[in-house]
């Protein structure tokens, strides 16, 4: 390369570094918050919130529809909330929900995929749906289960920080589970955080056997499911909008992985891997 050519564009190289180190992020959009504001009616299509985030649906003027998540509790600064989303940004998994660009207006928020279907939990508790049937559902478990086990063992660094739920769990086209709840830190507590998330993945798989919504029933699925004779009393709470569609082995088996993720709470006796390997053993599809 011509030597008058590197002298010319050396500056222009050093400010990109300089750019990048900073915490400025790089090849993601960032959207003007008016044009988000607009999107979600001024922020009223809420879709869910925690005590940390709150999610809403916005429809851009292209059509598209997609999820918007403000970040209520981020108190690091801006250049430790770029670099945090460019760690969002490098996550690719099918069962993720993808991150596309951010807006720092009046509020700090991230914009993820279209999320046209909706959430989990509009499929399971709205009558005008149709219903989801059982490989639909098992299938959910098993992509929820994959990403997870992308997130805990194959992501540099680990991502603990994740919420499992109905409302936060998307479902594309296909009806894929799409996780949206990924936390922008990872945390150091990574036993107590692994424990949630393996009890909010039992509860999950509760909601998706009964039909019936954990917002106000987890602690009786719980409890139902850590009873000694559960088994005798499947057919009683199985989801009226089954019908007879499930197989009985695949039911017993996910209901047993259920059990297993809620039997110590938030404090797990196994490791993340141990429960992983047993999970996808234990609702491994017959139909692939």
């Amino acid at each position: 390369m011509d030597h008058r050519l590197i002298r010319k564009l050396r500056p222009r190289l050093l400010a990109w570094l300089r750019r990048s180190r900073s915490g400025r992020v790089l090849f993601m959009k960032r959207f003007p918050y008016k044009d988000i504001k607009r999107a979600t009616d001024g922020f009223q299509s809420i879709m869910y919130t925690t005590s940390h985030i709150a999610a809403y649906k916005a429809r851009f003027q292209d059509g598209g529809v997609v999820l918007i998540k403000e970040m209520r509790d981020y108190d690091q600064g801006k250049d430790a909330f770029y670099r945090e989303v460019q760690l969002l940004g490098r996550l690719h998994h099918r069962h993720l929900l993808a991150l596309k660009g951010f807006s720092t207006g009046h509020r700090r928020l991230l914009v993820f995929d279209n999320i046209e279907r909706g959430s989990l939990k509009e499929h399971l508790t709205d009558p005008i749906r149709t219903p989801l049937d059982w490989k639909t559902r098992l299938q959910i478990v098993i992509g929820v289960v994959a990403a997870l086990e992308y997130l805990l063992l194959f992501n540099e660094p680990p991502m603990y920080h994740v919420s499992i739920s109905s409302s936060s769990i998307m479902l594309d086209e296909n009806f894929n589970a799409k996780l949206s709840d990924v936390g922008l830190q990872s945390s150091d507590c990574m036993g107590q955080e692994c424990g949630n998330i393996m009890f909010q993945l039992g509860v999950l798989i509760l909601e998706l056997v009964t039909g019936q919504s954990s917002d106000d029933r987890a602690a009786d699925l719980v409890q139902w499911i850590r009873e000694y004779r559960f088994c005798s009393s499947i057919h009683k709470m199985l989801d009226p909008d089954l019908g007879n569609s499930y197989d009985s082995r695949e039911l017993k088996s996910l209901l047993a992985v259920a059990k297993l993720c809620v039997r110590y709470g938030d404090k797990p006796k196994t490791s993340i891997l141990q429960v992983l390997r047993y999970l996808h053993k234990k609702i491994e599809s017959p139909h692939d």
